[in-house]
């Protein structure tokens, strides 16, 4: 088993493959987009299957497969079967927009998916359309149905803004009353690709479950499983659950499990730092096995005690404001 310098087990991988993303929400990037890098510059397949299998021997046990959007990605399916059969590797999920998987979800369970993160900010078309700046909202709510249909495990992450879409916390929730779906509210985060950090947060997570309980006031807590970043609850009666993720006040570090690694191999024990070191550089320099598993025990060996250390000791004391889809979601 992995542990970081403050006892915490590690036993979680986001793997980011991509930083592309076929949507502009606006909370993660501007309407223009933002650089994408070159392919060469990511890490390939074979790369990732390699430091996934390293790191299974180490401990890691489950990996979620981030991007910006994974599918857009060739030969998705392909690579997460493989990543799927790694010795030690217990659970493979993955989160997507939902735009370009709706005929791929027939497929998951055989390629070893276990359950699916779906990003779904509003049950308006148009406030989805406002949100995203594109026009795929009954392409991901299609997407939404397949999933259920197909019996995978799935959770809606829905970021929270001011004034954009506040009105769609009550529907959302509806949304478990009938289907067996963890709908999950998200505190927005500063990853907005702009280089500005907002210091204020309007709808943190008292605020949230505040406006769930005027509609839901029987809502009761729940016990929230080990690693949990969602503080969860249950209406009686419902078929799924509500959680809560308060990922700008940062109230879940001190049992935080998991580890990145962006889609240009740079290695973050905190989604707040701005990377430790490049695994990728590492590799093709001609680094065995070995020498990776050193400087990957170093890197757990320094890690922030939680979010707030870790904006704190960014290179020159720059905020974190980079583009969501750049870290993996």
């Amino acid at each position: 088993m992995l542990y970081d310098n403050h006892g915490r087990e590690i036993n979680y991988l986001r793997l980011a493959v991509t930083d592309r993303c076929n949507l502009r929400c606006f909370y993660c990037m501007p309407e223009e987009g933002i650089k994408y890098m070159p392919k060469k510059e990511l890490l390939s397949y074979e790369e990732m299957i390699r430091l996934v299998t390293m790191m299974a021997g180490m401990g890691i046990s489950k990996v979620r497969i981030t991007g910006g959007e994974p599918f857009l990605r060739k030969g998705m399916m392909e690579f997460m079967e493989t990543l799927s059969n790694i010795t030690g590797i217990e659970k493979l999920n993955i989160t997507t927009n939902g735009t370009l998987t709706k005929d791929l979800v027939p497929d998951f369970k055989k390629v070893g998916i276990s359950s699916v993160n779906l990003s779904l900010d509003s049950l308006d078309e148009k406030r989805f359309f406002d949100i995203t700046r594109r026009d795929n909202f009954s392409t991901v709510m299609d997407t939404f149905h397949q999933l259920l249909e197909h019996g995978i495990q799935t959770k809606i992450n829905a970021v929270v803004m001011n004034g954009r879409n506040i009105d769609d916390i009550i529907p959302m929730v509806r949304l478990a009353k009938e289907h067996q779906v963890a709908v999950r509210f998200i505190e927005e985060m500063p990853f907005n690709g702009t280089g500005s950090n907002s210091e204020q947060l309007l709808w943190d997570y008292p605020k949230i479950l505040d406006h769930i309980k005027t509609e839901f006031p029987n809502i009761e807590k729940i016990k929230d499983p080990k690693h949990s970043t969602s503080f969860n609850y249950q209406i009686p009666g419902f078929k799924g659950s509500v959680g809560i993720i308060a990922a700008y006040s940062r109230l879940f570090c001190g049992s935080c499990n998991r580890i990145r690694l962006t889609p240009q191999g740079m290695l973050k024990t905190c989604l707040y730092d701005n990377g430790v070191f490049n695994i990728k550089n590492l590799i093709r320099e001609g680094a065995s096995d070995e020498q990776l598993k050193t400087a990957f025990l170093e890197a757990l060996g320094n890690r922030a005690k939680d979010g707030f250390e870790a904006e704190q000791n960014r290179d020159f004391g720059f905020p974190a404001s980079e583009s969501m889809a750049t870290i993996g979601g």
